[in-house]
């Protein structure tokens, strides 16, 4: 699809052109705004300077991911039958529970990432690293308990956290790729697809 343009000139005046496609068009108006220090749809860009607003990034982050990620999945797999499944009341309420569950493990491989990251070099202890990481994901799933699928959720993953933060090295391990093991598996193991509801 193509966009008239009447009187556009490249970067660099040296040319007039009537007619841009599409992605040309958002390029350039994205290039603009960024220029301008607009930046549409993101939270604040400043420096992270207290654990409310680690927690915060961690949090919104992991949220973007997980549904972001999960919705992706299931689009995929399901291929054409996707649009239909979000009719099917079985399907909305297993696609719920994927999203509660697998935004728990984003949290927890986020959480884990973010406090190394954070406090590497400034020679934390390992106690103090599991307090913030535990701070922040509890507050985390507090927040969002009332979106959980059943009673049992919050708990189970606190639980979970807990026994994954006894294993946690904080200056090796957790900086490195092999942290995000959670949140994989969870996004294989809940999403709704193929006939097998998550219920």
């Amino acid at each position: 699809m193509l966009r008239y343009e009447l009187c556009g000139m490249d970067w660099n005046n040296s040319r007039i052109y009537k007619f841009l496609p599409m992605h040309q068009v958002f390029a350039i108006a994205k290039d603009f705004l960024n220029s301008i220090g607009f930046r549409p749809g993101r939270r604040r860009a400043g420096k992270i300077t207290t654990i409310a607003e680690l927690g915060d990034f961690i949090a919104s982050r992991s949220a973007f991911v997980s549904q972001k990620t999960l919705y992706g999945y299931v689009q995929t797999r399901m291929g054409m039958n996707y649009a239909k499944n979000f009719q099917d009341e079985v399907f909305l309420a297993s696609l719920n529970i994927a999203k509660m569950h697998v935004f728990a493990a984003c949290l927890s491989d986020l959480a884990i990432y973010a406090v190394a990251e954070t406090t590497a070099g400034a020679h934390t202890s390992h106690e103090t690293c599991r307090a913030i990481a535990r701070q922040c994901f509890r507050n985390a799933i507090e927040v969002n308990a009332g979106f959980a699928p059943t009673a049992r959720w919050a708990p189970e993953a606190i639980n979970e956290f807990e026994e994954r933060l006894k294993d946690t090295i904080w200056e090796f391990g957790a900086l490195k790729p092999e942290n995000f093991t959670r949140s994989p598996r969870a996004l294989v193991r809940w999403s709704p697809i193929a006939g097998a509801q998550a219920i």
